[in-house]
């Protein structure tokens, strides 16, 4: 549908489009310098900056004398656009649909009789959040910011971090309903060709009513829909996604959403916090060998434990095993039924804690696990190992940096259980070799998911410099394999700068 030259048709219409539509204002004026040129003007309320319409827009249409002649009307919009309009973001457009979403999106459309176009005028204001402070990636030492629901707000984080005229955004739009808008954020010299059109293919392949958060997007465009464990990373961090756009990945933004997606991703990088690069080389190391011993730890030690207590006990010390066996002489429940009540009780606790308001959150998971544990072993429906195991395991998934990974491992925790159940060491073994298999077919955007722990040498082995210990900064002169390869270098030295004069 273009615009008509008659304004009232282009009224109708947009009457029939904006019909119900509580929140769509539109006003008609004449104006001009005998006031014989009648415009329209139509935006939605609460979603436009109300200082920038009135000073720039409609002050100066009501006071600027402005000379239209009659056989002029067909210009009107052209000199509206150079006398009166007071923002540098206008453009004429002559599709009705655009012109539409534009005013849906926090734009003003501006129509006059006798043009087959429209003004859009750039007037976005609609509420939002701000730049707040960082909730579930919180560091000790480093950028407090987050990203935040707002768009540009989240673009404008990350260049203002990456001054280059190489970080290339490249909008896109997803949803036949929601018309959500989406960036591709990349640095367009150092990221490889074929991941990108790949991430653009799977996007613009996206068909769906509506998007609106950016875990949609994530559903969509991972290689294997059906694995426990992430392919893409999510981060609500500013400094952690221009980090990664620097080693040649793309950060993903959507519109209404404060986390942005990076891809690819290997498993590798769910261990990575922004903090390991912010402090020296040496605690953070140790940092992050813990954060894996904890991550295994959370997987297989409630199976580790059915398997030696009920098929293997021989393994364990003497004392050790006495007192275990002394522990549960009470408890009238299979050491399967036992681990499955304490999980399942501090998995609802924890969820508890998410839901309930903060304060009370905190104090409902402290108390609820301390009333739960202590009751449940003098009620003898579980032994004291067993809510040991259950809170070491708990305490250790804490020590992950991403959410989404910790989801995965808590459902391969499940599945170790029931393959250690009737199997014992036996069955613990096959399943973590089932796993190993499946983390081993992953790939995500071409890259293997254990890289750099198979096929290091791709590389030369520097990908190991920053895997379960990270070297020292000077020494990690290499980007990952996740950059083009004739940008792998990080000093300027090495690559020779761009001459922006050329």
């Amino acid at each position: 549908m273009f615009v008509s030259p008659s304004l009232d048709e282009n009224i109708a219409y947009l009457g029939g489009a904006f019909s119900g539509c509580g929140d769509i204002v539109s006003r008609k004026l004449s104006v001009g310098q005998d006031k014989q040129i009648t415009i329209y003007i139509t935006y939605a309320d609460n979603m436009t900056n109300r200082s920038i319409l009135e000073e720039s827009v409609f002050v100066r249409l009501l006071t600027k004398p402005l000379k239209i002649g009659v056989f002029q009307k067909t210009d009107a919009l052209g000199i509206i656009m150079e006398e009166a309009i007071g923002t540098a973001e206008a453009e004429l457009s002559p599709d009705m649909d655009e012109i539409i979403l534009a005013v849906l999106s926090g734009d003003t459309a501006i129509f006059a009789d006798g043009c087959a176009q429209a003004i859009v005028l750039s007037t976005k204001g609609w509420p939002n959040r701000g730049v707040n402070a960082t909730e579930t990636e919180v560091v000790i030492q480093g950028s407090k910011e987050a990203f935040s629901e707002t768009f540009r707000i989240n673009t404008a984080l990350i260049r203002r971090r990456i001054r280059d005229t190489r970080l290339k955004i490249k909008q896109m739009k997803s949803g036949t309903r929601s018309k959500t808008d989406i960036a591709l954020v990349y640095l367009d010299d150092v990221v490889r060709p074929s991941i990108l059109r790949e991430v653009e293919e799977k996007i613009e392949g996206i068909n769906i009513d509506a998007i609106l958060d950016s875990g949609y997007i994530e559903q969509f465009i991972e290689g294997n829909t059906l694995s426990p464990f992430p392919q893409t990373q999510m981060t609500e961090r500013p400094d952690k996604a221009a980090a990664a756009i620097l080693e040649g990945r793309i950060v993903i933004v959507v519109d209404n959403s404060p986390f942005v997606l990076i891809v690819p991703a290997t498993l590798n990088v769910f261990f990575q916090s922004a903090e390991d690069y912010y402090q020296r080389w040496t605690i953070m190391s140790f940092l992050r060998l813990l954060r894996y011993v904890g991550a295994l730890l959370s997987v297989i030690l409630p199976a580790l434990y059915i398997a030696i207590d009920v098929y293997n006990p021989a393994m364990l010390p003497s004392l050790m095993v006495l007192k275990m066996a002394a522990a549960r002489l009470m408890v009238p429940f299979p050491a399967l039924f036992e681990v499955l009540i304490m999980q399942l009780a501090f998995e609802l606790l924890g969820e508890a804690d998410i839901r309930l308001p903060g304060p009370m959150g905190g104090a409902v998971g402290i108390v609820g696990g301390l009333i739960i544990g202590q009751a449940a072993v003098e009620a003898g429906i579980v032994s004291p190992i067993i809510v040991v195991v259950a809170a070491l395991t708990g305490i250790c998934s804490f020590t992950i940096p991403n959410i989404s990974l910790v989801g995965g491992l808590r459902l391969a925790r499940y599945f170790l259980i029931f393959c250690a159940a009737p199997f014992g060491l036996l069955g613990f073994w096959v399943g973590i070799l089932i796993l190993l298999i499946h983390l081993a077919s992953l790939k995500s955007f071409g890259i293997p998911y254990l890289y750099p722990f198979c096929s290091p040498d791709v590389t030369d082995y520097d990908d190991l410099k920053d895997s379960i210990f990270r070297a020292p900064l000077p020494m990690m002169k290499r980007r990952p394999i996740f950059a083009n390869r004739d940008c792998a270098r990080r000093t300027d030295e090495e690559e020779g700068l761009h001459d922006l004069s050329k």
